[in-house]
């Protein structure tokens, strides 16, 4: 296979990164795993509540697997999922003040979880690693609407 062996570092490389985030993240808190703490952080991104369709294009995953997290964290009390009241087929999620409670009380422990994780970066270090998350995500993007026409 003909190819830049820095690029294939990095491809191999944010696997990596992932699962061991992923398994570092889930030491931190019996209560909810860094998947959920990512479903949480994305529906309170949206000024009003989000369907499960507009959750999982942002995460990147299918519906079927943003319902179920949506239902365990709903059967845990920190989210409700409700029908929409203008199309039925419709379901949105609504975080709730257990949520946001429970999220206060985190607030120290994730930053600190985040400034420890990037220590070390400059600001310029950071505003780089950005950007080029940023391009990547960009070309991630344009590959997918590349294959969705060939189905």
């Amino acid at each position: 296979m003909k190819s830049n062996p820095g690029k294939q570092y990095i491809f191999g490389s944010i696997f990596s990164l992932a699962n061991r985030l992923q398994a570092l993240g889930d030491k931190i808190d019996e209560n909810i795993t860094v998947k959920q703490w990512f479903f949480v952080a994305i529906v309170s991104m949206f000024d009003s509540p989000p369907s499960i369709l507009e959750v999982s294009k942002i995460i990147g995953t299918s519906r079927q697997n943003i319902k179920k997290m949506a239902l365990i964290l709903q059967n845990q009390g920190f989210v409700s999922i409700q029908e929409d009241c203008n199309d039925k087929r419709v379901s949105r999620i609504l975080l709730t003040k257990k949520c946001f409670d429970y999220f206060k009380t985190r607030e120290d422990m994730e930053q600190s979880f985040i400034e420890s994780l990037f220590n070390g970066f400059t600001e310029k270090n950071i505003e780089d690693l950005s950007n080029n998350i940023n391009l990547l995500m960009n070309n991630i993007d344009n590959m997918e609407k590349k294959y969705e026409n060939k189905e």
